[in-house]
């Protein structure tokens, strides 16, 4: 996973300034490749988040509780992240 994103459209100054959505890669002999998991938010203007911005369709820690419970074998229960609540129905289906 990148610390940041890239904007789609260009800036006023004809740069790509840093963005919030980006993408992620998951590998491993556990995991279903081949695909895209998520859903693709389009390039359409009126689908980019403020006009420029790829739109985030899947939130990191959902895909971060699945590999930790799922691959590592840790307990659902605990919290990975502060104030976040683990939903196995929200995981992305990314491991066998």
């Amino acid at each position: 996973m990148s610390e940041f994103g890239r904007i789609v459209r260009e800036n006023g100054n004809r740069g790509t300034d840093h963005s919030h959505a980006t993408a992620m890669l998951v590998l491993g002999g556990s995991v279903k490749g081949g695909r895209m998991a998520g859903r693709w938010p389009e390039l359409a203007r009126e689908q980019l988040y403020e006009g420029r911005d790829l739109a985030v369709t899947t939130d990191f820690r959902n895909l971060f509780a699945e590999v930790a419970v799922r691959h590592l074998g840790v307990p659902v229960a605990p919290p990975l992240f502060p104030g976040f609540s683990a939903n196995p129905a929200k995981y992305p289906g990314v491991l066998v």
